[in-house]
């Protein structure tokens, strides 16, 4: 049995959703309208040739103008301050022109209180077949953005006033630090009759005050002497024990002239001062000359602090090894090796801290070490002390950042004779 149902239409059913449609569609429209009067950014459509065909309530109130000023009697141009409408006609235009819509452009437009900062978004509307029949722009509000670059600026000029006072004051800084440091060094070391002397202290860092110190002074009218050290550490507590240590072989070597004593002296003042605190501790050596005619007699000690290194006139280079001398300021009691050599013509008595055989060289960042010293003391002219510390003063510049440590050589021998034929 075959069965059919017939689908009649009912006019009322028809009439009533043809109302609802109608309904909907004028919402729509009227929301839309709505939407585009009252929403955060300024809308206008314009004309081809700028004039203005439509805008909605929000830029009308930033521009502080009635539609009927503008609406048929304005351009989009008028509406921009005198650098917003150069901007316009060298930048905007001919970008829209070309690619037929540009966004997010900064520009100033004439607002009611002033000046106001805006973002600009253009697009060319085309007909079926590809005519312009008008141009389409939104502005957005671009104060607080400005406002916003302002402060960064303002954060930039601040950052960049503070970097430049902080320069200031490292360079004010690193002056303090070197008047400091050289003043926990001799001025000049004194002239010794019969005998040279020459120094060289080399900072790593212009920031840090370094703990390597030494002196030359008279003991009586034939005898003087000399010392050289390295203090853990540096920074102010490094000062503060090097200017102790030197005060202190000073007054003690016044007192005693043999080098263990100076060194014994130096260990209990260092020990007692820093025993309930952070301990702190130092390498020395001590020293006293005594020139006569055609040699130098040297007496002197050692603390934990590398060996000194004597440069012959023959082309040899040997340490006078002081082995098993303790670090100054550990222990109560320490005990300190002795040793004594003769210098003669030629000869040279080289001290020196150990940044100089610390230092990192070639690719590998080998060590220096004991070995290369001695060897190139060896290969040097046996021309005095001041020759020697000159050619470890270039010695030390090639390093370049491979001397990582403060250095602080003092070199002292019989005054060198003069060359045959040479007028000094």
């Amino acid at each position: 049995m075959m069965c059919r149902t017939d689908q009649a239409s009912d006019p009322g059913e028809e009439k009533d959703v043809d109302a609802t449609d109608a309904m909907f569609t004028s919402l729509l429209e009227d929301s839309a309208e709505e939407l585009y009067e009252q929403a955060p950014c300024g809308y206008l459509s314009t004309l081809m040739d700028g004039t203005i065909a439509r805008i909605n309530a929000t830029l009308l109130e930033w521009l502080g103008l009635e539609r009927s000023q503008v609406v048929g009697r304005m351009r989009f141009t008028d509406l921009l301050t005198v650098g917003g409408k150069l901007y316009h006609e060298t930048h905007f235009a001919p970008l829209l022109q070309m690619k037929g819509e540009v966004s997010g452009i900064a520009l100033d437009i004439k607002g009611a209180a002033g000046r106001m900062p805006v973002l600009v978004t253009s697009k060319v509307k085309t007909s079926e077949d590809g005519e312009p029949l008008l141009i389409r722009t939104t502005v957005f509000d671009a104060r607080d953005r400005r406002a916003y670059e302002a402060e960064l600026l303002r954060g930039r000029r601040a950052a960049e006033e503070a970097r430049r006072q902080a320069e200031a004051d490292r360079v004010r800084l690193q002056e303090a630090l070197a008047v400091l440091q050289q003043s926990l060094l001799p001025a000049e070391l004194p002239a010794v009759p019969g005998m040279e002397a020459a120094s060289y202290y080399h900072t790593a860092s212009p920031d840090l005050l370094g703990g390597d110190f030494y002196d030359l002074f008279p003991l009586d009218a034939h005898r003087w002497a000399f010392f050289l050290g390295d203090v853990c550490g540096k920074g102010p507590q490094a000062a503060a024990v090097t200017s102790l240590a030197r005060y202190t072989l000073r007054a003690a070597a016044l007192h005693n002239t043999n080098p263990v004593n100076a060194l014994t002296t130096l260990n209990t003042v260092l020990h007692d001062r820093y025993t309930s605190g952070e301990g702190r501790y130092c390498t020395a050596i001590f020293g006293v000359v005594e020139p006569h005619d055609g040699h130098v007699e040297v007496h002197l000690a050692s603390g934990g602090h590398p060996s000194a290194l004597i440069q012959r006139a023959d082309g040899s280079s040997d340490y006078l090894h002081t082995p098993g001398g303790m670090l100054i300021g550990v222990l109560p009691k320490a005990t300190f090796t002795a040793a004594r050599a003769r210098l003669l013509p030629g000869d040279t008595l080289l001290l020196y801290t150990d940044g100089l055989t610390e230092a990192r060289t070639g690719l590998d960042r080998t060590l220096y070490g004991d070995e290369a010293l001695r060897t190139f003391t060896a290969t040097q002219p046996a021309q005095g002390p001041q020759a020697l510390i000159t050619a470890l003063t270039g010695l030390l510049a090639s390093f370049g950042d491979g001397l990582h440590d403060d250095t602080a050589l003092l070199a002292l021998g019989p005054t060198p004779l003069a060359t045959p034929g040479v007028t000094t």
